[in-house]
């Protein structure tokens, strides 16, 4: 299992948001077009669906890369990636014009700590396994 570690890392990292943006969209197209609910994400959906799981798989590409020696867990390594979606979503957003309501930005400073956890706890424990089972590291 020594070929291609790199390409490894990125089909284990593109994995666990691939799953989890494939429900949210289901859950989406369910609520948009069986109750008709008026949620106009149409114009920003596609900054989610195409970007996040490649930049995860560059994320844990980068780590297989550069920190498998221990050096930094791969838990910490994934927590800090919402440090970069967030200005990406928001200058997606802002040059899509799509109206950001105020009380979002009131909810950063604990939404951005909550989306940390939740992030160290994805790679900690799905990516890891994913790189375990694939032989990463």
């Amino acid at each position: 299992m020594n070929k291609h570690p790199l390409l490894r890392a990125y089909l284990a990292g593109i994995a666990v948001p691939t799953v989890f943006l494939m429900i949210v969209a289901t859950v989406f197209t369910f609520v948009r077009y069986v109750y008709n609910a008026p949620i106009p994400i149409e114009r920003v959906i596609v900054f989610p669906m195409a970007f996040v799981p490649n930049l995860w798989g560059l994320w844990n590409v980068l780590h297989a890369a550069f920190f498998t020696q221990g050096r930094l867990s791969l838990g910490i390594f994934g927590c800090l990636l919402p440090l970069l979606l967030a200005p990406l979503g928001y200058f997606v957003a802002h040059m899509l014009e799509f109206p950001i309501p105020y009380h979002i930005f009131s909810l950063a400073p604990i939404g951005l700590p909550v989306a940390m956890i939740l992030y160290y706890l994805a790679w900690k424990y799905l990516v890891s396994s994913l790189n375990a089972e694939l032989g990463i590291c």
